[in-house]
């Protein structure tokens, strides 16, 4: 789905173009059997201080436990190589588990989502410093290594510091041999600040796409998927760096109170500021959000701008009916998580109408109800369905369709940070199909005269313009209503240049939200 999630126990991330690094100590060596002669009579292996440098500490000084922020990043490393867990889910639970203070909390996050920002451009920098292939390197092992270079190269740690606590953690989590490796490994990348090694991963290169890659630590497919996003959408090709940049930059948390519902008087009362964007928005600087009670109630959420905004924008959309919006019936087609069902649910109790939110997976429609929680019942229903159903079981039925439709993400990699390096171009590939079936269903399930919102958290035309184009042109009772006008009219700015081609496409770089693409298109009465 498009709906991003925030991170409600703090921001995080390299605020720099390109991502770095971390602290560590040794790990394993070669290879082969050791020595039984080192091996006293209870079969320990003897110290061999002569053999071995694991820092510059005296044995006794050497950390040897897992300091609980680094213990939380390696576990959110992990999850996300081992399990395909997604960091911003994952993070929280790991913060609460170890019961980490705000400032600690605030350390794991931009620990954990740094090194997993900037994991092409450490694995470019690793890759000189070990003696080996990374593939062959246990994963638990290159993990660290990841979370120790970006200490190293892009958080405010001293190196001793940095390598110290990284081997403690390899110690205390992988084993004393694995130390070894992890200590010697870092200390080669302390040989050079992350600008020096960018150079040098650079030299020599022509390929713009490729330096770019590097620098910024984003998949070469990505950055030409980008460029080529921009000039799609009227922009120019000169901002690739601008955006790759901002996906880099630490997320602000964004929240919202549900519009006659939720107040953000806590929130701001605790150091959040007032958004700029939209109404009803706050920024947050993160810190345990759960600890608000309007959090806890459901009534304020944490939710991107980007996200609010289209959805604000179909509700206010005029259908020239002379109507408030009292008696219409809206769908959110593909409603899971729920994040912007809770917000069109508060939005249609405010105009008199109701809205069925729909979603096909079972564990998914259960988080659109406790999302929907905060709203009175009698104004919506959930559905547990396949949304490319809906526009045959109940043809002609609603005014207003959001078809919030699965894609790649690649409008919100600032917050799902390992999604850079999972998502493939075949998943372009793969996705379309379903993205045009659902507009198709949502086209057929709306009212003559009513509009149907099409949204991605994707910029990339493939996900965005050329589905809208060959739904329009196989239909001639369908119009384009100008998407950049409608979010200009519900944005406090009242100017957001989003618009083109009747389209709106809002970015990182411009507005400081996720990527999020808007069509509205109009049934024909």
């Amino acid at each position: 789905m498009s709906e991003s999630g925030g991170n409600a126990s703090g921001t995080g991330g390299s605020g720099s173009g390109a991502p770095g690094g971390g602290r560590g100590n040794s790990g394993r060596g070669k290879g082969g059997p050791r020595d039984s002669s080192q091996r006293n009579a209870q079969g320990r292996e003897r110290n061999r201080p002569s053999q071995r440098s694991f820092t510059e500490n005296a044995p006794a000084q050497r950390t040897r436990r897992a300091d609980p922020a680094r213990l939380v990043a390696f576990e959110v490393l992990r999850a996300v190589a081992a399990e395909d867990a997604y960091a911003n889910l994952v993070l929280p639970s790991r913060i609460r588990h170890h019961g980490l203070d705000k400032r600690d909390a605030g350390f794991a996050t931009e620990l954990s989502y740094g090194a997993l920002r900037g994991q092409g451009t450490y694995d470019a920098i690793l890759a000189r410093c070990v003696d080996r292939p990374l593939d062959q390197l246990d994963p638990a092992i290159l993990d660290a290594l990841r979370i120790g270079t970006h200490q190293l190269l892009a958080m405010r740690v001293p190196a001793h510091a940095a390598l110290d606590q990284t081997v403690g953690l390899a110690r205390a989590v992988i084993g004393a041999g694995p130390s070894a490796l992890i200590n010697a490994v870092l200390r080669k990348v302390t040989a050079h600040t992350l600008e020096e090694w960018l150079e040098i991963l650079v030299a020599g290169e022509s390929d713009e796409t490729t330096i770019a890659s590097l620098r910024y630590a984003h998949p070469e497919w990505i950055v030409r998927a980008m460029r080529q996003s921009l000039v799609a959408h009227g922009r120019s090709a000169a901002e690739i760096n601008d955006l790759l940049e901002a996906d880099n930059a630490a997320p602000v948390v964004n929240l919202v109170a549900l519009p006659g519902l939720g107040s953000l008087d806590e929130a701001l009362e605790g150091g959040a500021t007032p958004g700029e964007l939209v109404e009803g928005s706050a920024l947050s600087s993160g810190g345990d959000l759960g600890r608000l009670a309007s959090i806890r109630e459901g009534s304020t959420r944490v939710q991107d701008v980007g996200s609010q905004l289209v959805a604000r924008a179909m509700a206010a959309v005029d259908l020239g009916t002379g109507s408030d919006g009292a008696g219409e019936r809206w769908l959110d087609l593909c409603a899971g998580p729920g994040g912007k069902a809770a917000l069109l649910g508060a939005l249609a109790r405010q105009q008199g109408a109701t809205l069925l939110a729909n979603e096909p997976a079972p564990h998914r429609a259960k988080l659109v109800r406790q999302a929907l929680a905060a709203v009175p019942h009698e104004i919506w229903h959930v559905r547990t369905g396949d949304g490319r159903e809906v526009g045959t079981e109940m043809a002609e039925s609603f005014d207003r369709v959001l078809v919030d439709a699965p894609c790649t993400g690649l409008g919100a990699l600032r917050r799902r940070p390992e999604s850079r390096w999972r998502r493939t171009p075949k998943d372009l590939t793969d996705l379309g199909p379903l993205q045009r079936q659902l507009l198709m269903s949502a086209l057929a399930a709306v009212k003559p005269g009513g509009v149907v919102a099409y949204v991605t958290c994707s910029p990339h035309p493939a996900e965005t313009t050329a589905v809208v184009s060959d739904v329009l042109r196989k239909r001639e009772d369908l119009e384009l209503i100008d998407a950049g006008a409608v979010l200009d009219g519900v944005s406090l700015t009242g100017h957001l240049d989003a618009g083109h081609e009747h389209t709106a496409q809002l970015w990182p770089h411009i507005h400081s939200t996720d990527a999020m693409f808007l069509a509205l298109i109009r049934k024909k009465a």
